[in-house]
């Protein structure tokens, strides 16, 4: 491993491209503490502190701790994200950008252009409503107003403040991609997690010093965790192999064909886009309903209540959406149809099945079966810690919570009442991303005749 990494700086392209990221990574980072001006800090300090976690506390988590300090970056990269979505679903529906997507790179710039102007779009749109939401703040933390000089003055430098650092962190992304390692996008949220990982140290000490956690609770808590990733990272390799034969030919005066390989099919094909995608549309609404302050009135403020953060209803919209997430990216990504017409071009088939449509539905019915379980897997992997933590809480269900809470075992109404502090979503975007990029690096390594991290072994990444 120590030499491995002594690679990894011998090299001097791939030096440069780890020390790019890093320092970018680390311009996000300082960022993240220049605050948004007009803000009365201990008020909104306050504030967060009452509610305790929920929705607000997801979207800190999500945006590194920035929503709580509201810094320029508080909005983070869900807007991004939110226009990725809203541009891949109209690519389904929408002939221009599927004509598009087909036309390569051209057509890939071309979406990616798109996507920009969404995100600069969602941003003003998001960064009024906030500014909105703490002028609405006034008097919520013991009569301190978190905005002392209300008024569009300060609506609009919040706009124009927040809807820069989200530009910021997208063009910060999109250069990680391009000059450094891995996935800009990614990156920046495994660091926006990772970051509070010292101060989680910090409180699970306090606990254990104090009394409120023993050792053997935490010795169990941190068994079943790396049970957990060990989980993650079987699943995440899980492939299946589709055996493909290569019928021999000649062009020329050269042979061509005669071997058998394989076509690998992953189980969790998605990796945890479905999750982050399923996470920002449930959060988009219910932000917006906050912002609007439905929560005082009669039947929105039910709605509301029922889609919070760990509510049954959210957690069920929530399940559902990471399956249909799954299915629509692979349905993006991998189309059976094409993949069955290329290998018959080339002479390719899979032995028993005939070349063409025959071989596009074997492929379409496997890849079904294989996202069907991948899906659940993600579903029940992001559900499982806040299940652990609070429970289904099924009692605040209207009519039939009362009967299932009594029906019930009561560690999957109340929970275990144990501390985590990655989620499941969490912990499969930092599990998920550190092996994707990891094997970007084993893979630089390796094309340059080096040792990778394992030797005598591959580290495949979910997409390697």
């Amino acid at each position: 491993m120590i030499e491995s990494f002594k690679n990894i700086f011998s090299i001097p392209d791939l030096r440069r491209r780890v020390v790019y990221t890093f320092l970018m990574l680390a311009v996000y980072r300082i960022g993240g503490h220049i605050p948004v001006p007009g803000i009365n800090f201990h008020a909104l300090e306050s504030f967060f502190r009452q509610q305790g976690g929920g929705l607000l506390g997801f979207l800190d988590l999500f945006s590194g701790g920035n929503l709580r300090r509201l810094t320029i970056f508080a909005l983070g990269i869900m807007p991004y994200i939110s226009a990725s979505i809203i541009l891949q679903l109209l690519t389904v529906v929408w002939p221009y950008l599927e004509k598009l997507s087909k036309e390569g790179e051209v057509g890939r710039k071309k979406i990616t252009q798109y996507t920009r102007y969404g995100t600069v779009a969602l941003s003003l749109i998001q960064s009024l409503g906030i500014a909105w939401w703490l002028e609405s703040l006034s008097g919520a933390t013991g009569g301190t107003r978190v905005v002392p000089h209300p008024g569009w003055a300060f609506r609009a430098l919040t706009v124009l403040t927040l809807t820069t650092g989200t530009a910021f962190i997208m063009w910060i992304g999109e250069q990680i991609s391009e000059r450094g390692i891995g996935n800009g996008i990614s990156l920046i949220i495994y660091a926006g997690i990772v970051s509070g990982l010292p101060k989680a140290v910090a409180t699970l000490y306090q606990d254990v010093t104090t009394g409120n956690l023993s050792v053997i609770t935490v010795i169990v808590l941190l068994a079943v965790m790396a049970l957990v990733v060990a989980a993650i990272v079987w699943v995440e390799r899980a492939q299946r192999k589709i055996p493909v034969q290569y019928a021999r030919r000649v062009v020329g005066r050269r042979m061509y064909g005669g071997v058998q390989t394989h076509m690998p099919l992953r189980l969790n094909t998605g990796g945890v886009i479905p999750v982050i995608f399923a996470s920002s549309l449930l959060a988009f609404p219910l932000t917006l309903m906050q912002w609007a302050g439905v929560q005082s009135k009669p039947f929105w403020g039910n709605v509301y209540r029922q889609l919070d953060y760990n509510m049954p209803l959210h957690n069920l919209f929530y399940f559902l959406g990471i399956i249909f997430f799954c299915y629509f990216y692979i349905s993006i990504i991998f189309n059976p149809m094409d993949v069955a017409d290329n290998m018959k071009k080339y002479g390719g088939f899979v032995p028993g099945i005939r070349p063409g449509r025959r071989t596009a539905e074997y492929l379409d019915t496997i890849l079904t079966r294989l996202t069907f379980v991948g899906a659940i897997y993600l579903a029940l992997i992001a559900l499982l810690p806040q299940v652990l933590i609070s429970g289904l809480n099924v009692q605040a269900l209207p009519w039939i919570g009362p009967t299932l809470d009594r029906l019930l075992p009561a560690f999957l109404t109340q929970g275990l009442g144990v501390k985590f502090f990655f989620g499941g979503t969490s912990l499969l975007i930092v599990v998920g991303v550190a092996m994707d990029t990891i094997q970007q690096v084993e893979s630089q390594l390796i094309m340059r005749h080096y040792d990778g991290f394992l030797k005598g072994a591959r580290i495949r990444g979910r997409r390697g």
